[in-house]
């Protein structure tokens, strides 16, 4: 999840075009189930319960809405009036409103871990987003959830992210401390409900109420304060929708294993060395085992993807312990009772253990930290450039400073992608 590796100077057209996209093709159906450790259950048994195992009457696979699950049809609704869709629920057509939406486009070009340009085979925020939506949607129809809705969660949630991952953020953060900060999470909400120019009669994507609650998954009680409706349960301290939940799971299942593929095709991370961690270690012993003198790349893919099984699993069974547990009945339930989507104590240590690992070897890495500083800097210096100058600004978002001030100069920032980012400054220097 963090920014890294070098900037090279990248020659493209600018972003902010106009126009539609179509819909990105949805990943092409996966292997066979991995084997599992000797005892563990399959996912499919978890979802459908089973004498050992039992998972509550109202969970299961593919077997209609459960009670606690959000439904379109008594959403809380939008922003502006729109009229219904006869083909669509109102969760699809947030889901479509998204894809079509000039922000996602632009995740292609984003830094997931490493530049866009590195090399095509790295995860992009726009391949970030589509795997955390595939996992979401899994656990999502194991437990009866609307599939839709966690999707349109999934898609959305890194809208609002900088050029340059985290390090951009932080440093966009550090220029706006006079004027409120900055904090990518709210700025996904401010994309879907101010900065997309798609309709005639409002601003945003007019999304629905648990849409947004979704994309919004943490926030200060004291600026929850100023966003109303939607901020409201920051400051009552409820729960959101359950698939709201298991979107920001499904986030931290793929970063997690992604992080560790990329890394591993970097150089920057090594198999011996995750291989001292219990659960990349588990995974990859009972790989060699299976298959002795398999390497190289299918050793790497088919520990990742046993890794990620079991997490799906272990989420889809604790989730739905919790569920049993707590009681709950109505999406009312969901949002009184403390938070239901989670891991087992086992996994959640194991999970906790990999992140420590990657932060100590792939994002603090010397090479990742150069480019941080670096992408840093081009930041910093964007921005130091348009307040002082409001004239190198495009003329609408120029417009939009005498407006609102600074920040209008962080959302354009915010907008652009790494390669854009990098050639404007070029362009900036020069002048």
């Amino acid at each position: 999840m963090k920014a890294t590796t070098r900037m090279a100077g990248d020659a493209s057209a600018p972003e902010r075009p106009p126009g539609d996209a179509s819909a990105p093709e949805r990943p092409a159906g996966d292997a066979p189930a991995p084997e599992r450790p000797a005892g563990d259950a399959s996912a499919r048994e978890r979802c459908a319960g089973n004498a050992s195992n039992p998972a509550p009457s109202r969970v299961g696979p593919a077997s209609g809405r459960a009670d606690y699950a959000a439904d379109p049809a008594a959403s809380r609704g939008r922003r502006f009036p729109a009229t219904k869709s006869p083909t669509r629920s109102e969760f699809q057509r947030d889901r479509d409103r998204i894809v079509h939406c000039t922000a996602f486009r632009r995740l292609e070009y984003k830094t997931q871990v490493f530049v866009n340009h590195e090399g095509d085979l790295f995860r992009t925020r726009l391949t970030h987003s589509i795997e955390v939506a595939q996992i979401a949607r899994s656990v999502a129809r194991c437990l009866r959830l609307d599939e839709d809705l966690v999707e349109a969660i999934a898609l959305a949630h890194d809208l609002g992210h900088t050029p340059f991952g985290h390090a951009g953020q932080d440093e966009l953060d550090a220029c706006m401390k006079p004027w409120g900060g900055f904090e990518h999470n709210l700025q996904s909400l401010r994309v879907v409900d101010e900065l997309e120019q798609r309709y005639a009669e409002h601003d945003g994507l007019n999304l629905c109420f648990e849409t947004r609650e979704g994309i919004l998954k943490h926030c200060t009680v004291e600026r929850a304060r100023t966003l109303g409706e939607i901020g409201e349960r920051f400051v009552t301290g409820r729960q959101p929708s359950l698939e709201a939940q298991v979107a920001n799971r499904a986030d931290e299942i793929a970063y997690n294993n992604h992080d560790v593929d990329d890394g591993l095709r970097s150089g920057l991370l090594h198999v011996e060395a995750l291989a001292d961690l219990r659960l990349f270690g588990r995974h990859c012993r009972a790989v060699r085992d299976a298959y002795p003198g398999l390497g190289g790349r299918r050793l790497v893919h088919e520990t990742i993807r046993r890794m990620i099984d079991e997490l799906v699993t272990d989420l889809v069974a604790e989730t739905a312990r919790r569920i049993r547990d707590a009681g709950v009945a109505s999406v009312d339930d969901v949002r009184a009772a403390p938070a239901l989507a989670g891991f087992s104590d086992r996994v959640r240590a194991e999970s906790a253990e990999l992140k420590r690992f990657l932060h100590a070897h792939l994002y603090e890495h010397e090479r990742v930290l150069a480019v941080m500083r670096q992408a840093r800097s081009v930041v910093a210096e964007l921005f130091a450039r348009y307040r002082d100058d409001p004239s190198l600004l495009p003329d609408d978002h120029r417009e939009r400073v005498s407006r609102i001030g600074e920040r209008a100069i962080a959302d354009y920032i915010a907008g652009m992608t790494d390669r854009f980012a990098m050639r404007e400054h070029a362009r900036l220097i020069a002048l």
